[in-house]
């Protein structure tokens, strides 16, 4: 069980208040989308949003959720409200929505998740914002800091994360698709 990480919540905080509906943040955001395509932890400008947020002492193995989700936010800065109680809330669930939402493109969608459910560290930056692009269209929001906790657990040799997103996936977009985990 991963401990309790208040490193995660406060930088979602902080991300939010970037992208305050009132008083967006644009030029941090437009920040934050510069990472989009490089490796984590790569883009010096994004430093300043994340560095302040990171554990004392953290190493790259640490940080690299954190430079991962940060482009991402910047990309498509849309939460799951605080009071959901629409069920899973994880990138499985935001990913069933979309396919709900877009019949038409279910199967092709499907594809890339299960892309993703089978995707390397290295490869999930990618991978997520292939689809977070796909999200942001129809302002399907992504749990962040659920997000980041589940970053930070991807390689667990029970593929726990992989597994909770294949459900809530199933769940999410009310049909049968195929995810390729049991």
């Amino acid at each position: 069980m991963t401990p309790e990480r208040t490193e995660f919540r406060q930088f979602v905080e902080m991300l939010r208040q970037l992208a305050h509906p009132d008083q967006p943040d644009r030029a941090a955001l437009a920040t934050l989308r510069r990472g989009l395509g490089k490796p984590p932890g790569t883009v010096v400008e994004l430093y300043q949003y994340v560095v302040p947020y990171l554990p004392p002492e953290a190493n790259e193995r640490q940080a690299w959720p954190f430079f991962v989700v940060a482009p991402l936010f910047g990309l498509h800065p849309i939460d799951w409200p605080a009071d959901s109680t629409d069920g899973w809330r994880n990138f499985g669930a935001s990913v069933g929505w979309l396919v709900r939402d877009t019949p038409e493109r279910s199967n092709g969608i499907a594809a890339r998740f299960r892309r993703l459910l089978v995707a390397e560290r290295e490869e999930l930056p990618e991978q997520l914002r292939h689809l977070v692009t796909l999200l942001a269209p129809r302002r399907i929001p992504v749990a962040w800091e659920q997000l980041l906790r589940d970053l930070d657990r991807w390689d667990h040799p029970e593929r726990l994360v992989q597994r909770e997103w294949a459900r809530a996936f199933v769940t999410s977009c009310g049909t049968r698709h195929s995810t390729g985990e049991g």
